[in-house]
């Protein structure tokens, strides 16, 4: 009966409501962009992010916060179970950042309009220049405690556990020099998983972790660079799977 009420709610009330918000929220955000987009390019997506936990009754326990340092920019690296982890990064991370995204979400009405306009950053995976050139767009946003946020699976996870992880987060760190901060999601493949059609009811814990910053120099060659950046990613893989094997 409880299931049932839930699903009625979510489509008749919770759902409607987000669309709206979606929409207000994207228009700010565009248009706000044009004048400061670290500002706007931030906040109305960090109440849009709270608001989709907030009306569809999502606990939600947050851990680790204190591990970001203010003014500090990081390379954020959270493993990918669900579209909810956008909302729940967005919405509870509690630092400015721009979304590394591939380049096809740009023509989703509104919200990917919106991610254009406040400047984040998106890839082109059928380019092998692609991850150059995404350096270069990093290096000039990544200024003054402004992050980035790139899921290292690149896409979200068929059955809830972690995929392989891709360079680009890796490669940003070591060329810019920047700490990559793991985050670890646990609950959003049960919330809305990418075979699911409706929200189910399901708590969500989200863990910061200590950063791990990159252990590289200038004259690493491209051997030793791969060699690092693969170190890495094993750390923060282990350290992101662990906290999911503990929660387990």
């Amino acid at each position: 009966m409880m299931k049932a009420l839930y699903l009625l709610y979510q489509i008749f009330i919770a759902l409607p409501i987000m669309i709206v918000v979606t929409i207000i929220v994207a228009l700010l955000t565009m248009i706000g962009s044009i004048f400061d987009d670290r500002f706007w390019g931030y906040w109305p997506g960090m109440i849009w992010g709270r608001l989709f936990y907030y009306l569809f009754f999502i606990p939600l326990r947050v851990d680790g916060l204190e591990n970001i340092r203010k003014g500090q920019s990081y390379v954020i690296a959270p493993n990918h179970q669900s579209y909810w982890d956008a909302f729940l990064i967005y919405g509870f991370i509690g630092i400015k950042f721009k979304w590394m995204m591939k380049k096809e979400l740009r023509k989703i009405p509104f919200v990917g309009w919106a991610c254009k306009m406040s400047g984040c950053i998106f890839i082109d995976r059928s380019s092998r220049g692609s991850g150059i050139e995404s350096i270069r767009k990093a290096e000039s946003k990544l200024k003054n405690g402004m992050s980035v946020v790139i899921f290292p699976e690149g896409t979200r996870s068929q059955d809830g556990n972690m995929g392989k992880f891709k360079r680009g987060a890796f490669l940003i760190s070591e060329e810019l020099h920047l700490p990559i901060l793991p985050v670890t999601i646990n609950g959003n493949y049960d919330v809305m998983s990418r075979h699911a059609w409706h929200v189910t009811w399901h708590p969500v814990h989200m863990t910061v972790h200590e950063p791990v910053w990159p252990r590289s120099d200038k004259n690493t060659d491209e051997a030793q660079l791969k060699a690092i950046m693969s170190e890495t990613s094993d750390e923060v893989f282990n350290t992101i799977k662990n906290t999911l094997d503990k929660a387990d």
